[in-house]
């Protein structure tokens, strides 16, 4: 159901309206499964989707005719247990997080992550670790994003 629900994206009309960041929230998608169905999946099957997705994305926004950014980008949200993914007409360095991000290029992670949530969207209590609190933070590495420039290319 997993792949079947990433695929379906590009059934959606993308909204491409870099004048109203707020009007691309409709392109966010959140994917949930059960533990069994994680089970299930292997990481490189999500990953190939999430790749063919944005290839075929590409295809979309070049069709539209946009001219400038365009990005893909694929995150796990640990506190809802999801995997999210959105399209927004940024550049990966500019995207609409409010906590700190890290553009990884390493979608695989992210996938595993993810499948090996066998508690989705809640923390186990034997798992809670003590956080610690240095004297001097280092910055944080925030949130892994997987992002992919949509910009046709030669453009």
């Amino acid at each position: 159901m997993l792949l079947k629900d990433i695929r379906a994206i590009v059934s959606e009309t993308v909204v491409l309206a870099p004048e109203d960041p707020a009007a691309e929230r409709v392109n966010t998608n959140w994917f949930g499964a059960p533990p069994h169905e994680r089970m299930g999946l292997s990481a490189d099957e999500v990953v190939t989707t999430f790749e063919e997705t944005a290839a075929v994305l590409r295809e979309q926004v070049a069709a539209a005719g946009h001219r400038g950014a365009a990005t893909f980008y694929v995150w796990h949200d640990a506190v809802a247990g999801q995997l999210r993914c959105s399209v927004g007409t940024c550049k990966p360095s500019d995207l609409p997080f409010d906590d700190h991000y890290q553009v990884t290029d390493d979608l695989r992670s992210i996938v595993v992550e993810f499948l090996q949530d066998r508690a989705p969207g809640s923390i186990v209590w034997g798992e809670l670790e003590p956080v610690p609190f240095p004297e001097e933070p280092d910055e944080p590495s925030g949130l892994a994003v997987w992002a992919v420039d949509l910009t046709p290319f030669g453009r």
